[in-house]
């Protein structure tokens, strides 16, 4: 099989497997018992009298895709699982998800033209690649000084880190950086509460500034987080590789340690690395939940907690599939590069 086979048959796989996800999607969210969110509220609610009460809610599941029309007495027609699932998965492939039922606005206004999928953005995706580089940085150092007091102070850290529950490492940067340090430095939100109301400065270096500090302390706890795991990934696999006959004559040549290390060594033991951080970037629009509400930091995390807390059925819908299709899309991507280091892999 040539490399086209190869890409063509994992595309098709790809394909095969998204359906499969927008199918258990739908079954998920129809077992959930009862009615959901604002719909429910209103149902609930004992100052609205019971005949707004029966409009607002045939309107509400009319708009959602639950009513199907209405039958010769005016009295309304309920959809059939197949008429809903049939709407759900146009809605799915067309990324034209609804409406929320806590603001009533669509959801790719709330997820994109709120700031949430940029401010998550840059959060996960600046924490991921420096736990990244730093994680394949000292994994190679600490393989290559195997059995020092360098590789065990650092295989300690890195399991320390990657240990830890990544709330008590945000109270613990809170309590370091702002009550020891610097009583003045941001401990949550994205951008300072001036700014509501009022507008940004002029100056784009303020703006970058101002935003750096609010992304610094999240942005450590990530990365702290993560870079334990790419540390222990990188270190296996170079001792492995570091064992082969091929960095033994690599070295008998004379050739400099570090061309050693990162271009023989490295080159082979970068396969289950390039897994590691395809998964990891494939979970990116998910949010870090737990940093993103300790922070009250205003991403796609923070929305899907107060969506689970809400019971907003369309949101998590939504989240859900994107966070599945990202990282159906991030294997993809990982088999394709696979091909490319390896071109024995795609005639397998």
């Amino acid at each position: 099989m040539g490399l086209r086979g190869y890409i063509a048959k994992r595309t098709i796989n790809t394909l095969i497997l998204i359906l499969f996800v927008i199918t258990l999607n739908f079954v998920i969210f129809e077992l959930l018992p009862g009615t959901q969110g604002s719909i429910a509220g209103l149902a609930e609610n004992p100052k609205i009298p019971p005949e707004r009460k029966a409009a607002y809610i045939n309107s509400e599941l009319t708009r959602y895709g639950l009513l199907c029309g209405k039958d010769g007495s005016g009295n309304p027609i309920p959809c059939s699982i197949w008429e809903r699932f049939g709407k759900y998965f146009w809605a799915m492939i067309t990324f034209n998800f609804g409406n929320s039922f806590q603001t009533g606005d669509p959801i790719t206004q709330d997820m994109i033209q709120t700031g949430r999928l940029t401010n998550t953005l840059l959060l996960i995706g600046v924490s991921s690649v420096i736990a990244l580089a730093l994680g394949i940085f000292l994994g190679v150092i600490s393989a290559k000084k195997r059995g020092s007091v360098l590789d065990s102070s650092l295989v300690t850290t890195s399991l320390v880190t990657f240990s830890l529950p990544t709330f008590w490492i945000a109270m613990v940067l809170v309590l370091v950086f702002v009550f020891w340090l610097n009583p003045a430095w941001p401990a949550s939100g994205v951008t300072p509460n001036s700014w509501i109301g009022v507008g940004t400065p002029s100056s784009i270096w303020v703006v970058i500034a101002v935003r750096l500090q609010y992304l610094f302390l999240p942005a450590l706890t990530l990365t702290l987080y993560q870079y334990g795991g790419h540390l222990l990934l990188t270190r296996a696999t170079m001792l492995e590789s570091l064992s082969e006959d091929y960095i033994t004559t690599a070295r008998a040549k004379g050739l400099p340690e570090r061309t050693v290390l990162f271009k023989h060594a490295f080159k082979n033991a970068s396969l289950p690395i390039v897994t590691s951080a395809a998964l990891n970037f494939g979970f990116i629009l998910s949010g870090a939940i737990i940093t993103e509400t300790v922070f009250n930091w205003d991403g796609l995390g923070n929305w899907l907690y107060n969506a689970i807390n809400w019971k907003d059925t369309p949101v998590m819908q939504a989240m859900f599939f994107v966070i599945a299709l990202c990282v159906i899309i991030a294997n993809f991507g990982a088999d394709i590069m696979y091909g490319l280091l390896d071109p024995r892999i795609k005639y397998e």
